[in-house]
């Protein structure tokens, strides 16, 4: 797809992934709708990207009904067509599921399945009045495999994941895009701010960049994949455990201990740049 001129929703774009990719889409020329809860964040990230093409922002919450359906009236009103939604934000309270609130819970659903459902179902006649365009839906190697203290997320992605080629299959012929990016672990503070409560299993896969996830989606745009797993090692084995469960319960000891060292190595890392840096 040629994104020059072309208007690009990205939800959760005022950090991490989104971020990343809003930076791409504004090389590649788009228009953008940046989309996320902190004003303030947007307005930064807004102002960098404005020497190069045209951004928009709207505070919100992407599990509001209403403010989705006001979201693709703004981008409309402000572009004229809407070509691209990244249905990005997420959210997740990790702990096994007794640990966590049935309403946390609750909100890892709304914001990870709830909102990217609601929001493609708003965007398809947007879609249609563009001549086509893509919905690109980020999801994770956690909907593709059991990770201890994440059940509720792995279920919102796996769910997005499947609502995804469900999706795609209902518009074959509409010349809408469906696709998923399932990454592993992403070296941002969504995993990294709350390292120690991510679990060993997570960390003994290799970790992507916000960049390469961005490239990821901004390719998915144009080619014929429908779901991008990464690193491609990591979606090759979440492949094996699914297709043959008893893989998973005999390799998960062995990947525990290997991520559990990988865990210990960054947290050491990261506390020796603290004590190097000239604030402290």
């Amino acid at each position: 797809m040629i994104l020059n001129g072309k208007t690009v929703i990205v939800t959760g774009g005022s950090a991490g992934v989104g971020a990343a990719a809003a930076r791409m889409f504004a090389e590649a020329g788009a228009n953008l709708m940046l989309v996320a809860r902190d004003k303030k964040n947007l307005e930064a990230i807004a102002e960098e990207l404005r020497e190069k093409t045209r951004v928009e922002i709207f505070a919100m919450d992407v599990a509001d009904p209403d403010a989705c359906v006001d979201l693709f009236k703004k981008a409309q009103l402000e572009f004229g067509r809407v070509d691209v939604l990244v249905n990005n934000a997420g959210f997740h309270k990790r702990g096994n599921v007794e640990d966590v609130s049935a309403a946390d819970l609750g909100k890892i659903i709304d914001v990870n399945l709830k909102a990217p459902v609601m929001l493609s179902r708003i965007a398809l006649p947007y879609l249609r009045d563009a001549g086509g365009g893509a919905i690109i839906n980020v999801g994770s190697l956690a909907g593709r495999t059991p990770i201890p203290g994440s059940a509720g997320y792995a279920a919102s992605k796996a769910g997005l994941r499947s609502f995804t080629y469900a999706l795609g299959v209902e518009l074959a012929d509409a010349n809408i895009k469906l696709a998923v990016v399932s990454p592993g672990p992403i070296d941002t503070g969504f995993i990294m701010e709350d390292i120690d409560a991510t679990s060993d299993l997570t960390f003994s896969q290799p970790l992507s960049t916000a960049d390469e996830v961005a490239q990821a989606i901004l390719d998915l745009c144009g080619n014929k994949v429908t779901e991008q797993s990464m690193p491609r090692i990591s979606g090759l084995l979440t492949m094996l455990m699914y297709l043959f469960p008893w893989i998973g319960p005999k390799m998960r000891p062995i990947l525990e201990r290997k991520g559990a060292k990988v865990k210990a190595r960054i947290k050491a890392e990261r506390k020796r740049h603290e004590s190097d840096s000239p604030d402290h």
